[in-house]
């Protein structure tokens, strides 16, 4: 919600946005949300254009608040679908001028507002914080906290957690099934100097993640399960047997994901047999 507000009131101040004028942007579903509701708020027309992995929830949600959704199924060459929903994006934006593209992968106000906002709460509420780990999907999140907390020279080591497939730090892409972390097509926020660490997780180990979550009351989506998984895989490395002041940060909750990584007909499908955390009254195994 942070980087929607900011996106769309940086149009606003720079006269991107006027009477008629429809908000586009390309996303998997997080931030499509955040925006059709900040559009909303404003009386403006939001259109998102997404794929196939975009959780059915998450379209419902946005057309719900009023948004119109769009579903490319044209795949890239890299097995995403990133850079046709880019390419998308942009043939509407030079076919009718009303549509603004906020461009949430390359607009400084994504980062910005994790900067003046997510992570001063971060050093606030977590003083003697010693790694942070940071999902990177746009990367504006990650790029904002980095900044940060580089910037004041704060002892703080800064973790970036990947999907496995995902090109965003030179990885070689491969067909991702959750949507949320990682890309098809290299986001222009990224900026290495600024992080410390990656870790690459496979979406097997996201859905262990999330199911174990979940068994112990927690749901969470596959965003914030990628982040746990890679968390708690680098401290086992890193610091055997010690206790650092860590956070990991969730970016999402577990509801949209009900008819994917919590349904066992889907998990069969994409993933075959998984070895899943006991549940107290069973679940997909």
């Amino acid at each position: 919600m942070k980087a929607a507000t900011e996106m769309v009131a940086a149009a606003e101040r720079d006269g991107l946005v006027g009477p008629g004028s429809v908000l586009v942007e390309s996303s998997s579903g997080n931030l499509g949300i955040a925006l059709a509701m900040v559009a909303a708020d404003k009386g403006l027309r939001f259109l998102c254009v997404t794929d196939p992995r975009c959780n059915t929830a998450s379209r419902r949600l946005m057309r719900s608040l009023g948004a119109e959704v769009v579903v490319v199924q044209t795949q890239d060459v890299n097995g995403g679908y990133l850079e046709s929903r880019i390419r998308h994006v942009r043939d509407l934006c030079a076919s009718d001028s009303r549509y603004v593209w906020l461009n949430q992968y390359a607009n400084p106000g994504n980062w910005q507002a994790h900067y003046r906002h997510t992570a001063p709460a971060i050093a606030r509420n977590f003083p003697g914080l010693e790694v942070l780990f940071v999902g990177a999907g746009t990367t504006g999140t990650l790029m904002g906290c980095a900044r940060y907390f580089k910037e004041r020279r704060a002892p703080v080591t800064i973790v970036a957690v990947d999907a496995v497939g995902s090109v965003t730090f030179g990885g070689v892409p491969e067909r991702r099934m959750v949507p949320g972390l990682g890309t098809s097509v290299r986001p222009g926020l990224v900026d290495e100097s600024w992080v410390d660490d990656v870790v690459h997780v496979p979406e097997p180990d996201t859905i262990r993640a999330c199911h174990g979550l979940a068994a112990r009351g927690f749901l969470f989506g596959g965003s914030t399960g990628t982040v746990v998984s890679g968390a708690t895989r680098w401290l086992e490395e890193k610091y055997p047997g010690e206790e650092p002041v860590a956070l990991a940060v969730a970016p999402d909750l577990g509801e949209r994901y009900l008819d994917s990584i919590y349904e066992e007909g889907w998990l069969r499908e994409h993933f075959g047999p998984l070895d899943l955390p006991d549940r107290p009254h069973g679940s997909a195994h």
